[in-house]
């Protein structure tokens, strides 16, 4: 029979335990260090499922972590507060000194673009920081800016869905001049919201649009917990921790946990499970099946591996071996058969990363078109010349289902309703839950147990965790702990279960996340300090002292210098070097910070990243400096491509030195004239010649210069890696080249 292509969009709700469990001198025991479930559970929660229930059509999955679920309640139940909730719920003239500087730094995180720019007053109060500094706030806003700030703080993030809401709409028509007696009733405000999110899935899940799942009690990367040198599977020369942590034990109990809480709020028991980070390996199966769940999921990295297979994607993207990919597998355990099921890796990005600076129709219209291609390939495939699909295969889009919004007009409502009014009129595409693909179409491939690639979704490994310093030292320190409680046989869960509540929360991946190199944010020092309080509880529980090792924080939280990018990016390209679109971009220090022969350079910092679109440049001045006073007019960006066969040629300049990098042969040239802003651009041919080419890079020059270079012009393929060189010229000749003696690395998404 023929078969549309059935689609499984899979969204992962998450949040760690942010309850901290010491007392501080401005936060009781038990209180929230962090606001991010308040401000996501107002935000993005209940506005992608109620918005999902206009379409009855279309099915999808949702995961709710355990650690979530718990944090919604506190708050619902109003027993959770924040120091950003506090501060908001005092009377502005009782705000002490350090409360109005906690405000000024924090009160505006979020992407500014799309949370604090659409409205006046909030946009207002953002820039003056921005342009006249911290310092000026403190001594010139009156208690009424504090008032509005606070206010708006919490009014941005209710999703525009509510908007319509006669109280919101009046607080939005309002702008300014916000009392105590309003920031109380937007406080009570998002708990409304926040209390609707659990009834909402249970009603969608009953009437089968759709499916809600769980994950790990606190979100804990159940292979590591397995065996810490799980991580030299994928990497063999990883460094590990001093101490080996093989608590194999502690899976079931994580599984457990997250049964009985899905039971209790769902009234039946769950079917799937969202592995955390998507991490599996052997070792997890057997006790993943026995508690009872029927299929998880994982990533294509992760297939790959298990079948020793690298996906190739062709020019658009798009896998080139749908077969492989868009089906479920079969795992036999000990325990019973489980199914899994992987992600399209690229498809699950684009959504969460690159979709927020198209245009919503343009974004929406993109993902159907890569859904089409993959049903052209398929049939492609196919022996019996048909038009339609002979056998069902299955998508995966899995995802994060809370942060992407934020960086997407109006919280990513126009980009869904766009996607879902096409696929709710097209009998091609068939969106539909995990389960009841599988409860019709059960899986035919198996991959054996001990076959199945011990990695998360990030590259197929554990780097993301587990083998730099600073994740190391977590590690040992919660080995010890946990040694700590195997020696206090007395305390059983039903007896202390502070203790284990402690070492649950302890062993949740988000603090391996953030230490060391790879993430970072503005409140990387809480991270670390929240890991340890768990930690710290542990000892405390047991009436044992606390190690002096667990006082100490696990890294230096200071700016650092070079780093590689972190995370895609979407700068908006002026020559302003926004703050926020660059701050997970790579970075590379040249003036001042980095060798001798730039110590004086007018040229202080390089910044680079890449998002599925375009590669991004950008170069920051000393102040003042101008092009053809301070530094060369002309810069340009060269391209080389190792292990790669094509055409190249020479840096097309005079007077260049013969040395490296500048005697490589370059593939592609990007010139730019930094004082009529204009561009051009080169293909390497034959004989070592050059070729021009059209470009639709585009160039901002004012504070700094900024580069977006579409992928579409170098025309080459998903998973290159490719190295820059940036030379600059005045009239053709060489002057300069940078970062010194080294290429600027890129990996093509």
């Amino acid at each position: 029979m023929p078969h549309p292509l059935y689609v499984a969009f899979v969204w992962h709700q998450h949040q760690p335990l942010y309850k901290s469990r010491v007392e501080h001198k401005t936060l009781l025991a038990g209180q929230y260090r962090l606001p991010w479930v308040r401000l996501h559970g107002t935000k993005d929660y209940l506005d992608l499922v109620l918005l999902l229930e206009q379409y009855p059509k279309l099915h999808q999955t949702v995961n709710l972590v355990p650690s979530l679920i718990l944090q919604i309640e506190d708050y619902v139940a109003g027993t959770a507060f924040d120091p950003y909730l506090t501060a908001a719920l005092l009377p502005t003239e009782q705000l002490q000194p350090e409360q109005k500087e906690f405000v000024v730094e924090h009160f505006f995180d979020g992407n500014h673009h799309t949370l604090i720019d659409p409205h006046a007053r909030y946009a207002e109060l953002y820039y003056q920081r921005q342009d006249q500094g911290r310092a000026w706030c403190l001594e010139n806003w009156s208690l009424q800016d504090f008032s509005d700030l606070l206010a708006w703080h919490n009014l941005a993030w209710i999703d525009p869905l509510f908007w319509d809401d006669p109280e919101i709409a009046r607080w939005l028509e309002q702008g300014k001049g916000f009392t105590l007696a309003d920031r109380q009733r937007i406080y009570a405000k998002q708990r409304e919201i926040l209390s609707r999110i659990l009834p909402q899935h249970r009603r969608m899940q009953d009437s089968g649009q759709l499916e809600v799942i769980t994950s790990p009690y606190t979100h804990p990367i159940l292979p590591l917990l397995a065996d810490t040198d799980a991580g030299r599977v994928a990497v063999p020369n990883m460094i590990l921790p001093q101490q080996r942590f093989q608590w194999a034990e502690d899976i079931p109990r994580h599984l457990q946990k997250a049964w009985a809480m899905y039971l209790e709020r769902f009234g039946r028991s769950p079917r799937g499970l969202w592995p955390s980070e998507q991490s599996v390996s052997p070792a997890v199966l057997n006790p993943i099946a026995k508690e009872g769940f029927q299929w998880l999921c994982s990533d294509e990295a992760v297939l790959g591996w298990s079948i020793k297979h690298f996906f190739h994607r062709d020019g658009s993207g798009n896998v080139s071996e749908p077969h492989l990919l868009y089906r479920p597998y079969r795992l036999e355990t000990a325990a019973g058969d489980l199914s899994i099921v992987f992600r399209d890796h690229r498809l699950s990005d684009l959504i969460g990363f690159t979709y927020g600076t198209m245009e919503p129709k343009q974004a929406a219209s993109d993902l159907i078109g890569h859904m089409e291609a993959i049903a052209r390939s398929l049939k492609a495939h196919q022996t019996s010349g048909s038009t339609a699909l002979d056998d069902p295969w299955l998508v995966t889009i899995a995802l994060d289902g809370e942060n992407c919004w934020e960086y997407y007009p109006q919280d990513g409502m126009p980009f869904l309703r766009s996607l879902y009014e096409t696929l709710s009129h097209t009998s091609d595409i068939k969106l539909v839950t995990v389960s009841e693909f599988l409860d019709e179409f059960p899986p035919t491939e198996t991959i054996p147990a001990a076959q199945l690639h011990s990695g998360s979704w990030v590259d197929g490994n554990f780097t993301t965790w587990i083998g730099d310093p600073a994740k190391n030292r977590a590690w040992n320190l919660l080995t010890e702990a946990r040694q700590v409680l195997a020696n206090h046989p007395e305390a059983t869960e039903e007896a202390n279960p502070a203790v284990w509540e402690a070492l649950y929360a302890a062993e949740g991946s988000d603090w391996f996340w953030w230490f060391g190199e790879g993430h970072s944010s503005n409140q990387d020092a809480i991270f670390d300090q929240l890991f340890r309080e768990h930690v710290a509880a542990i000892y405390q529980a047991l009436n044992e002292p606390v190690p002096d090792s667990v006082h100490r924080p696990l890294e230096a939280h200071t700016g650092s210098g070079d780093h590689a990018p972190q995370s895609f990016i979407h700068p908006f390209i002026d020559g302003r070097g926004d703050e926020q679109d660059w701050d997970k971009a790579g970075r590379i220090e040249i003036g001042g910070a980095r060798g001798t022969m730039h110590r004086s350079s007018a040229i202080q910092r390089l910044w680079y990243g890449v998002d599925h679109l375009n590669f991004y440049l950008r170069l920051d001045f000393k102040a003042g400096a101008k092009p053809g006073t301070d530094f060369p007019p002309e810069l340009n960006l060269l391209w080389f491509y190792p292990n790669q066969t094509m055409h190249n040629s020479p840096v097309p300049l005079v007077e260049l030195p013969d040395e490296a990098p500048l005697n490589y042969l370059f593939h592609h040239h990007l010139g730019v004239n930094l004082f009529t802003k204009t561009l051009w651009f080169q293909e390497a041919e034959a004989d070592c010649r050059w070729q021009s080419r059209m470009t639709r890079a585009q160039i901002g020059l004012d504070t700094c210069v900024e580069l977006a270079v579409p992928w579409a012009d170098l025309q080459i393929q998903p998973d290159w890696s490719l190295q820059l060189a940036l030379v600059l010229s005045d009239g053709g000749r060489y002057r300069s080249y940078l970062p010194e003696n080294a290429l600027v690395p890129i990996g093509v998404p």
